[in-house]
């Protein structure tokens, strides 16, 4: 955890902080940002206090005045994890959670926003970078690109895969609109999977990608649920606040959950589960640039009605060219 002196000195605008027990450097490896009702620190693979190396995106997210984290301390939301293709997935850690180990770099832009950069990476030579951007009351907005710098990927197909690790919600579920639903007359599904790598990854009602996996050991993002999404977002409770990941509409967009991806609870009574989405582009064109855009909202929960309002407005946002 950052420490408070270290976040004051940030959100002040103050000189990067320099931690002399090792937490890294402010504005070269993490920086801390504020909107109205939230204040998050971002940062890149690098340590930081009780956030554990290997681990990029949100270190800490929390609403003002408490000092819940909505994501496990150690670990991260939106954290880039796994690049993969339709070949059998290497085990080794290097190899399978290539974005947390290659180096990324992070910029601040401003007083809310800041950006990760990550060069080719070893194996899967991707370069990526991305934005999160802060905006009143409780927005982050997060923008990623990548370009494929070399023609290695089976089958053409680029899979990328973010990890959210949520912390100890008592409900571990995601719930988004199934079939034949719309935000007028919502229909909703209930995504909370048996075990790890179990029914994993949800695709939308229109993905006809037809891709296997051949012998590839199970992961979260080759065993499909029966279950399909119809609209680009869900949402999760965590305590008394709600977070809502809402994403500009793709046809490469799919969800993804584990029961127990966050690890264990800090009393050892249950596990923290992984919210996870995740990017299937095939025909994938050396140096063309890929994407995706969504919006976190970290709220105290009001009712689904809410939640369906919320998206609306990213959604009439994004028509007229401005969140």
């Amino acid at each position: 955890m950052l420490d408070m002196l270290g976040v004051a000195a940030v959100l002040a605008g103050g000189a990067p902080v320099d931690d002399p027990r090792g937490k890294g450097v402010e504005g070269t490896d993490f920086v801390a940002l504020r909107a109205s009702e939230i204040e998050c620190v971002i940062g890149n693979n690098k340590s930081n206090g009780e956030h554990g190396a290997g681990y990029n995106g949100i270190f800490r997210l929390t609403r003002l005045g408490s000092d819940r984290n909505a994501y496990v301390p150690a670990y991260a939301g939106v954290n880039l994890e796994h690049y993969f293709d339709t070949k059998a997935t290497n085990r080794e850690s290097k190899h399978l959670f290539e974005p947390r180990h290659a180096a990324m770099h992070l910029r601040r832009l401003g007083d809310r926003a800041g950006e990760l950069h990550q060069p080719p990476t070893p194996i899967h030579q991707v370069e990526s970078w991305t934005r999160f951007e802060l905006r009143d009351p409780h927005y982050i907005d997060v923008q990623f690109r990548c370009r494929p710098r070399a023609a290695v990927f089976s089958d053409n197909v680029l899979g990328v895969f973010w990890a959210s690790y949520m912390n100890a919600p008592e409900d571990k579920s995601m719930y988004f609109l199934g079939p034949g639903a719309t935000l007028d007359k919502p229909k909703w599904l209930q995504l909370c999977t048996q075990h790890h790598d179990h029914f994993s990854t949800v695709r939308r009602v229109d993905d006809a990608l037809a891709i296997t996996f051949g012998d590839a050991p199970q992961m979260l993002y080759n065993q499909m649920s029966p279950l399909r999404f119809s609209r680009p977002f869900f949402y999760g409770r965590v305590g008394e606040m709600v977070l809502i990941c809402i994403f500009e509409d793709s046809p490469y967009l799919r969800l993804a959950h584990s029961p127990s991806g966050g690890g264990g609870t800090p009393d050892g009574t249950d596990t923290c589960p992984a919210w996870d989405f995740q990017l299937v582009i095939p025909d994938v064109k050396v140096d063309a640039e890929y994407g995706l855009r969504l919006r976190l909202v970290y709220k105290p929960w009001v009712s689904r009605a809410d939640v369906l309002d919320e998206v609306r407005r990213f959604e009439e946002a994004s028509a007229a060219g401005a969140r």
